[in-house]
């Protein structure tokens, strides 16, 4: 599994090393106010690529720390839940 793993990655790699050769072209990019940009086609699809990942993981961050807190608060009420238990289970009954 270990070989077969990096044979996979080392496919990975020489595909996307493929791409970057074929499309060094220069492109431009027009902003807003007569701006422009010209980079190679690779670096502009790369930080494209960066920037849509880092704002799904931002988009996604609130919903996890908000499961993350409720995980923390049903752990808590079944640790104090146990404990009860526990406590109940030990008391005799008065003869």
């Amino acid at each position: 599994m270990r070989y077969l793993n990096w044979i996979f990655r080392v496919v990975i790699f020489l595909v996307l090393l493929g791409f970057a050769v074929k499309n060094d072209q220069p492109i431009t990019l027009h902003y807003f106010f007569g701006y422009e940009w010209q980079s190679s086609l690779v670096l502009v699809l790369l930080i494209f690529f960066a920037a849509g990942t880092a704002v799904g993981v931002i988009a996604m961050l609130a919903n996890v720390l908000q499961q993350r807190r409720e995980i923390g608060n049903l752990q808590r009420d079944i640790r104090i839940r146990n404990k009860l238990a526990d406590i109940g289970g030990t008391q005799q009954l008065p003869k």
